[in-house]
């Protein structure tokens, strides 16, 4: 079915535009332009939905539990937080996975997230045997994304040691065969899409690097791995390989242009160096590595070199993408002591720069999938925002309670019930 939607303005990264209508068709955005006959939506501006390009679903069972120390672990840290994560993980089932990566795949649509990347490492039963269907699990996150109606891309991520038994494959050979068996399975399904993740250096040896790095670049899969979130992680891979961790990707084959590495806080500049060269990406998280004493995003260093920027909300602490975008400025203020500081050369704001991060595009474009957020302009936050300074204002002055309503693939999907 055909539509035009006219709300008040249209956002994109450098500003609002009224007058402006966006119709979408087969799931696509098929024009942006003038129009004077629609749907109107009175109160409201349209723009890209965020993507969420790191979760774990399943961590955000997590919140408020970890609030508190354990009198065990009086210095806690990333290390003891993980004792408890491995917790949960080992207590799930398919049905309660289903349940939890629905329950937060809501929340990510009502915050403005229209796709995420899962980061997707429980495959097997607690005791480490396959389940009779092997991607059991994977397939329950799938069906939790469906019924919520959110964009996914299912990232199994290979673990060969460490963690918990159902994390881990017994080769790499293996955990690939059970990848591809989950394409086929995902064929059809136009909201799923199936990539390729290593859970980190730690977890995984170099040949199986090297492996799967080989295997994505072949079939042009998305390609994501933990790298170099924790300083003990630095150090254990100088110890093992003589490397730090991202050197030890791009002599693995591993890092190419589909490639993202999540977290990077304590990437060298060797390492942002090796990033640009290879054309890979760096996802933040800043909620989540606030919330863990991950450390600070090298956001400059990023700029700088004109690494790819995404943003995740990985553990769920808190599922806002405008706070995420926020931290990575106001963090950059803070250790340099400077203000407006992630200012790519040309701009005269970091804002844009930190929404193409949040939306992986400029604006809402002819040929983008439609998946779209409304923002209330009546909210009590954007009261007496002119026009041009709405996408600074969503930024650094608002959060996920602006947002309305939720659309993706065509269909409105926030509210509930909120129509085709």
């Amino acid at each position: 079915m055909r539509r035009t939607l006219l709300p008040d303005l249209v956002l994109d990264a450098r500003g609002a535009r009224p007058g402006v209508g966006v119709t979408i068709e087969g799931g696509r955005v098929v024009a942006v332009g003038p129009a004077a006959e629609g749907e109107r939506l009175p109160g409201r501006a349209l723009a890209p939905g965020f993507a969420n390009a790191h979760s774990h679903a399943f961590q955000r069972g997590l919140r408020g539990g970890v609030e508190r120390r354990d009198p065990a672990h009086p210095r806690d840290d990333f290390w003891t937080w993980r004792e408890r994560m491995y917790a949960l993980a080992g207590s799930l089932d398919p049905a309660s996975l289903r349940e939890a990566s629905e329950r937060c795949y809501r929340e990510m649509l009502s915050a403005g997230y229209t796709s995420v990347a899962e980061f997707h490492y429980l495959h097997h039963r607690p005791d480490g045997a396959p389940y009779e269907d092997p991607n059991a699990l994977a397939k329950a996150v799938a069906a939790g994304a469906e019924a919520a109606g959110m964009r996914l891309l299912l990232l199994p991520a290979a673990y060969a040691r460490g963690g918990l038994s159902r994390f881990r494959d017994a080769s790499a050979g293996e955990f690939l065969a059970r990848v591809e068996e989950l394409r086929a399975w995902a064929e059809g399904r136009p909201l799923v899409e199936v990539g390729l993740a290593a859970h980190s250096v730690r977890a995984v040896p170099r040949g199986w690097l090297e492996e799967i790095g080989e295997h994505a670049r072949g079939r042009s899969l998305p390609l994501h791995v933990h790298a170099c979130e924790q300083p003990r992680e630095v150090e254990e891979c100088r110890r093992e390989h003589g490397l730090r961790p991202v050197e030890l990707l791009a002599e693995a084959g591993f890092l190419g242009p589909g490639t993202v590495v999540v977290h990077a806080t304590h990437a060298s500049e060797g390492e942002l160096d090796l990033l640009a060269e290879r054309g890979a990406g760096v996802c933040a998280c800043p909620t989540t590595e606030g919330n863990l004493g991950d450390g600070f995003l090298p956001a400059e260093g990023l700029l700088r070199r004109g690494i790819g920027l995404s943003v995740g909300s990985d553990s769920h602490v808190r599922v806002d993408p405008f706070e995420e975008l926020r931290e990575i400025e106001t963090n950059a203020r803070r250790l340099s002591g400077r203000r407006n500081v992630l200012v790519p050369e040309g701009e005269g704001s970091p804002t844009p720069w930190l929404l193409r991060a949040g939306w992986g595009r400029e604006g809402i474009s002819a040929g983008d999938p439609a998946d779209l957020v409304e923002i209330d302009l009546g909210h009590p936050a954007l009261a007496d925002v002119e026009p041009e300074d709405l996408p600074s204002a969503l930024v650094f002055g608002a959060g996920s309670g602006v947002v309305c309503g939720a659309w993706v693939a065509g269909r409105r999907v926030y509210p509930e019930g909120g129509g085709a």
